[in-house]
């Protein structure tokens, strides 16, 4: 079988670092260096000929930065004639620009997902994509993994006998509900209107949540202005407990601390797709890691067995 070589960028080292000691396999230099026009050039430091090649990047913040690293790194292997290049992206910050809902406005989710197969890659190994519609935008093999699981057994370690999952919106129902059943709660979600990047209004919750524990579930937080304008709802409603819970957590802008501020959240939880550093973290956050199970999917990925099977 071939051999398997994992190369990270600059974006999220110490989860690909975690992610190696899962797989019982080195993680690979490569040297990334910048020019006087500010150009950026990559070498793999490790032999990529005929082995199977992961590249893991998500695209975080410096995004753009991030990305051309990303592209640049699986040319690379292309040249140096790899037989597959699987591209391991924990976050894709793109895929919320899936849809024209304006004039003249760019898809970047789709051109992004174009410029990653033309520099070379073979497969995507994503997590937790914005909308479903993302995954066709590839016209390479993409495994869609969720942290679901992880997400529900933290949960797991309270009492859940009077507990909601709540959605923030009707777009992010379906995974709730996904969540919700793993927990054996009810799920409700809220009726949202965004009007800006942030700035949205929920003019109703669906579901019954009076009296409950709530759990509010959602992708990613980016700005928090969803979450907070969610509680402001609640609040009104009168619930019991909150906590807080997403996959990707961005928190731009001081969004952990706003949320971590509100009195009546006991809890916020995500995973470590996405670097938090520790003068941003707040007493109130806990992050779960999916090293174990990118580690898993790019195992089965490479002895060519079912991703899938991860989920059932």
């Amino acid at each position: 079988m071939r051999e398997i070589v994992v190369f990270s960028g600059s974006a999220h080292r110490q989860l690909a670092e975690e992610v190696c000691r899962h797989l019982k396999t080195p993680l690979s230099p490569v040297r990334i260096d910048r020019f006087a026009n500010d150009c950026l050039e990559v070498q793999l430091q490790a032999n990529c000929r005929e082995r199977d090649i992961y590249i893991i990047q998500p695209l975080v913040k410096p995004v753009q930065e991030n990305l051309v690293e990303l592209l640049l790194m699986i040319d690379a292997a292309k040249g140096a004639s790899a037989a597959r290049t699987t591209v391991v992206m924990p976050h894709y910050s793109y895929a919320r620009s899936d849809k024209k809902d304006a004039p003249r406005i760019s898809i970047g989710g789709r051109l992004v997902a174009d410029l990653l197969a033309t520099a070379g890659a073979s497969r995507i190994l994503a997590m937790t994509l914005h909308s479903p519609q993302v995954h066709g935008f590839f016209s390479v093999p993409v495994d869609h993994l969720h942290a679901l699981r992880e997400l529900a057994e933290h949960f797991r370690q309270y009492d859940l006998s009077n507990t909601t999952v709540v959605s923030p919106d009707l777009g992010n129902a379906k995974e709730a509900a996904s969540f919700a059943r793993r927990l054996g709660v009810p799920v409700a979600a809220g009726a949202k209107q965004r009007f800006a990047d942030d700035r949205v209004a929920i003019s109703a919750v669906i579901g019954d949540v009076a009296g409950r524990d709530i759990i509010i579930l959602d992708d990613e937080i980016a700005k928090g202005s969803t979450v907070l304008e969610l509680l402001n709802k609640l609040r009104d409603i009168g619930v019991g407990s909150i906590r807080v819970a997403c996959t990707h957590g961005l928190f731009a802008g001081g969004a952990l601390k706003r949320i971590g501020d509100q009195p009546d959240v006991l809890e916020i939880v995500c995973t470590n797709t996405v670097p938090i550093l520790p003068e941003e973290r707040v007493s109130k956050l806990e992050i779960l890691s999916i090293a174990p199970a990118l580690a898993e999917a790019m195992r089965r990925i490479h002895n060519g067995e079912s991703v899938s099977s991860l989920f059932d």
